[in-house]
Formats: structure tokens, sequence, C-alpha cells
């Protein structure tokens, strides 16, 4: 393979940073890093030509071990605690220099590229490997250059990933063990270290922009996916893993705006902040989710996957890990909006797997209601899929997106109901889980229904129809939707006894109460008011 010239910024010295006398490859092309990934032994190509990698001892992120500089500039704004972990700023230094004392003297990788796909919100970011195939990541999913603008490109943020520096003696930086992912506010650099699921580079930044964009720039950053139809109608979806983010946004009908992360302005224009996907492989068939099936392609990177023996991959195994990935350019999906915003945002979805069966398949929600879901961000995991029906757990993330969000959640839920009532936005509540009974009773919600809901509502078909109130969560539900048995619209309906569909949701009601007594102080009284209706103090008698 001929390669090309590389294309060196006019600022390439790295010694400013401190890595010193390193042999430094600057922009490469996805298919130059692939050939060096490929001859160093670090990864395989698969039958199509895909490039696959292991990452090794993690395969997700890990997230006790990311940690933000306590200091001025952020002691104030972080809602520090498990999620946020303070590391001092004298800390930081020293591993710091330890990393750019490891980089020194190496062939290292060196990437220019920019989140933010609305010029106003741009955020350079220069991104510093030590592996080829971390690289050609970042040139996936931040946004690329156009060959004219790397000359005099200059950074806002500096990423140092080194897999292969793990701290000797990690209690005396303040850190939990060798890996660490470290976000400075005030040098503005995400440090990596110890670990090469390259996730950590990706949410490393998203979770900077969670910080800088709502106290900086009035933007709010969400942990979701987008598309806009042919009149210009945004929608928007968040969930978290598994309740159908991805799948529900590819919609022949409507261009993908970003599948993951995205901002709002105070123009209400809806952004994405990245250049490509990050999707989970798991069980990946060309009929469930043809974008994704189609977009393993040369200039995609797989992760953690296993081959067959002609060098094809089983999706269906998870020997390395449940968390099998590919990471692609945005372009390898057809059908996309270019650049990657939009404005008129008209539609929020909040999509919830709930393996209790308790929640219905659709309802609309009120501003207090939104924030008050927004807030506690719901689903249930499905604990085992053995033999022998096991109970499903309730699990909450914050915003949807917990890992990443430095400050409050309320601030973020204060925000989207804000935003929501000035843009005149109605928001969903949708039940990709379980309906007739909980997870191993009842079965799993139809997507073709489910999809059918969503284009209902899309095409503003529910602005008329009734709705009656759910009697424990107090959520609006519709009693009719074209193309969907009425009979599933109301849980209760699906349950054979109404006595244990309301024993369960009235403990999932509780499970919602315990959840929120952490943001409880915080919440104005219209967010406290949009939570289920009675707990467990009070009595089914007076609602049914």
């Amino acid at each position: 393979m001929e390669l090309t010239m590389s294309k060196t910024p006019a600022k390439s010295d790295l010694s400013v940073y401190g890595v010193k006398n390193a042999d430094v490859k600057w922009n490469l092309t996805p298919e130059e890093l692939q050939a060096i990934t490929v001859e160093k032994g670090m990864g395989r190509e698969t039958a199509n030509g895909t490039l696959a990698v292991n990452t090794g001892k993690f395969t997700g992120r890990s997230p006790q071990d990311r940690f933000i500089v306590r200091d001025e500039y952020t002691e104030e704004k972080v809602w520090w605690g498990k999620i946020n972990k303070p590391v001092t700023s004298d800390n930081f230094d020293k591993l710091y220099d330890e990393v750019v004392k490891y980089l020194s003297g190496k062939e290292i990788y060196a990437r220019d590229g920019y989140v933010c796909a609305d010029p106003q919100y741009r955020l350079n970011v220069r991104t510093v490997t030590e592996l080829p195939w971390s690289n050609f990541f970042v040139n996936s999913m931040f946004l690329r250059l156009a060959d004219e603008e790397i000359e005099n490109f200059e950074e806002d943020w500096l990423v140092l990933c080194a897999p292969g520096y793990e701290c000797p003696l990690p209690e005396a930086y303040g850190i939990r063990q060798g890996n660490f992912s470290i976000l400075n506010f005030s040098r503005k650099v995400a440090l990596v270290g110890g670990s090469a699921y390259t996730g950590e580079m990706k949410k490393g930044i998203f979770s900077a922009l969670n910080l800088i964009l709502p106290v900086e720039k009035n933007v709010l950053p969400m942990h979701c996916s987008a598309n806009v139809g042919e009149d210009g109608d945004t929608a928007i979806f968040f969930g978290l893993s598994g309740t159908g983010k991805t799948t529900l946004s590819a919609d022949p009908n409507r261009k993908l705006i970003g599948d993951d992360e995205h901002g709002w302005t105070k123009e209400n224009n809806i952004f994405n902040f990245e250049g490509g996907c990050y999707a989970k492989v798991i069980d990946l068939t060309e009929e469930k989710e043809p974008d994704i099936f189609r977009a393993i392609k040369p200039g995609a990177l797989l992760e953690n996957v296993v081959f067959n023996e002609d060098g094809t991959v089983d999706y269906m195994d998870s020997t390395i890990t449940q968390n099998t990935r590919v990471s692609y350019p945005i372009h390898h999906i057809d059908n996309i909006q270019d650049p990657s915003y939009a404005d008129n945002p008209k539609n929020i979805f909040f999509l919830t797997a709930d393996a209790f069966g308790v929640l219905p398949p659709v309802s609309k929600l009120t501003p207090g209601q939104a924030a008050y879901h927004f807030i506690s961000g719901y689903t249930a995991k499905v604990a085992g899929t053995e033999a022998g029906v096991t109970e499903p757990v309730p699990s909450f993330s914050a915003c949807f997106g917990a890992p990443f969000m430095p400050l409050h959640p309320t601030k973020y839920a204060e925000m989207l109901s804000q935003k929501m009532q000035e843009a005149g936005v109605n928001v969903w509540l949708i039940n990709t889980g379980w309906s007739g009974g909980p997870y191993g009773v009842g079965s799993r919600i139809k997507l073709k229904y489910t999809r059918t809901m969503i284009t209902e509502i899309l095409k503003g078909n529910l602005d008329d129809v009734d709705f009656e109130q759910h009697p424990i969560f107090g959520l609006h539900m519709p009693k009719y939707i074209h193309g969907v048995p009425s009979e599933i619209l109301d849980p209760m309906n699906t349950w054979l006894q109404k006595g244990a569909y309301i024993q369960k949701a009235i403990n999932l009601a509780h499970s919602f109460h315990l959840n929120f007594e952490k943001f409880e102080s915080q919440a104005s009284e219209e967010i406290k008011a949009g939570g289920p209706l009675i707990d467990e103090h009070h009595h089914m008698d007076d609602h049914v």
C-alpha cells in the first residue's frame, strides 16, 4: 500500500506538551492506520476488510477510575460524589508528567479534529495516542477536518491516551488502581492511562462538554439520539443501553442527526457532538439492525469480537465480552442529516425497557413529569437469562447518562423543562420492555408496535385522541393509536390478575420514590409533583 503524505499542522511540536523526541505520525488516513495496526500484529481484518482489535484487559469503561481535577474552576460547579470523584491538581500534574515521559521517544499518533457539529459551538480537539487503532477510532468518532483546516489548527482541548502506562503507586497519586481517566478543566486536558478501551476517550470529551456547554454556553447536553423528518421536525430519543435508542432513531423516513450525544441550543438547534457512531454488536443481524450491519465495512473498527474460521464475525459469541462494539464514521449510514444539526425539536421520547411490565407502552408527560422521569432515568435490567425465571432489577441513571454528568442532575432537568416549554415540545415515555406480566411471564412489546406508536406521534396523529390517567404513575395513556391493538395501551388490561399488577406497580412506584430521595433537596415543587401519585404509605383504594 502506498502511503500518501501525512498532513502535519504548523504547530506540530509535541514538546510543548512535554512529549520529547517522539516519532509522531500526524493525521494518517484510516487506510494507513489499519495497515500499521495489522502489520504490528495489533489487529486483523475480517472477511470484508474491516479492522478488528482486542482492547485487552478493559472491554468497557471503568467508571470507578474516572476523576475530575478539583480546583477553583470545578470546586463549586461539579456535583462531587460517587460519579464525579475528585483528584488534586498536584496529583494530576504528576500523573500528566509521567504519561508524557512514557510517550516520549516512542512512535505515536496525533490527530486533529473537533466536536460539536454546529459551527457556533465547535470545540477543537487534538488527540495523541500510543496505539494506531486508538487514533483510527478518533477519526471515526470525532468530526473530521477539511484538509485546508489542518495547517492552522489550534486545539481547545488535548486528549492524551497511553494504554501501556500503568501507575505503579496509585495511592500516592490519589487514584484507585493503575488505570485512570481524568479531566482537567483548567488545563483543558483529558488524560487516559492504563486502559485501551476506546470509549474512555469518547466519553471523556462527552463529560467535558457536559460541563462546558451548560455552564459557559447555555446549551443543554444530552445523552440521546436524534433524527429529523421531511418537514424539518426534529425528534430526540433518550434511553439507557438496550432500550432502543439506536434502533428507533434509525427510521427510513427520517434523517439521522446522530445516535448518542447532542446539544440543544438557546436558538433551538439540536446538534450532534460527534462524527460517528459507537454501536453494540452483540447478537447483531442484518435483519434486526440493517443500518449498523451494513456500516461494518472498511473504515469501521470492531472491538472484542470473535471470528469464524472463514474470517467472518460471529456476532452471537460473547466469549470476550457482552460489550462487543463497532465504531464507524456517520457517513457509513445512508440516510443522514449533513451537516449533523437541525432545528425545530417537536417530540422527545424517553425510552425504557420496563421488565416488570408495569409502565404503559406509550404515555404523554406533563413538564413536571418529564423533568422527574428525566432525573430518574429508569429502565429495568433482566437479571439472568438462564433457566428459572429471575426477578428483574430496577436501574436508574440520572438524565439517562449519569456516568458522564459533572453537574447536579437537577441542573440538566431544569434546563430541559425550560427548553421544552419554550419550544412547545411534546414528551413521551415509551416502554420498549414487557407487557402482560413481568419478564418470564409477559412478553416483550413488539418492535413493530413501538415503531408504529412513534410514527403516529411524529405524524401528529395523537393530537386529537383521548387520554386516561394511570392510577399509580399519573401518566397520560392514549386510548387509541391507529395500527396498535387498543388492549395493550393500558398495561393493567394485559395482566391476568389485576391485583398482581397493582402490587407490582406500587412496588415500582416505591423504587422511583426511593431513588429520587437523593435529588429531592434541589428539585422544584413542580418536578417533585411529577413522580408517581402514591408511595408505600398510601392505599390504592383512594385511586382505583
